[in-house]
């Protein structure tokens, strides 16, 4: 497991694990402009280190920008280019209004569950 802090741990911490030969991140705090680099950094030595399929968890989100959407645009977009797989889980209206805003949350792969994720990739 990978474990990433801003410092204080109040704005963003970032977790990482393999499920399923998956990398699976979990996302809890802020995604906006004060940690849209850390969650950049994050993102790409990811990839780098454990292949580039991934899930996002947001369910741990409690604001998101359209800084962070764009860099989980991003990162969906570079993967799935490269032949991975990519999937958002926990992905709550409240939180994440700017995915419905942009029209994104149709076009991004979003399930409920990491089961749910796992299965249609799968299925790909």
């Amino acid at each position: 497991m990978t474990v990433s802090n801003n410092g204080d741990g109040s704005a963003l911490a970032l977790a990482s694990a393999t499920v399923s030969g998956v990398n699976v991140i979990r996302v809890t705090g802020l995604l906006d402009a004060t940690t849209r680099d850390q969650f950049a950094d994050y993102l790409a030595a990811e990839a780098a280190e454990h292949g580039i399929d991934m899930v996002l968890d947001l369910g741990g989100v409690t604001f998101m920008d359209s800084r962070a959407l764009g860099l989980i645009v991003h990162q969906w977009q570079v993967g799935t280019q490269a032949g991975g797989r990519f999937a958002l889980i926990g992905v709550e209206y409240a939180k994440t209004k700017v995915m419905w805003i942009t029209g994104l949350a149709q076009r991004l792969p979003l399930y409920d569950t990491l089961d749910d994720a796992l299965a249609a990739f799968e299925r790909s």
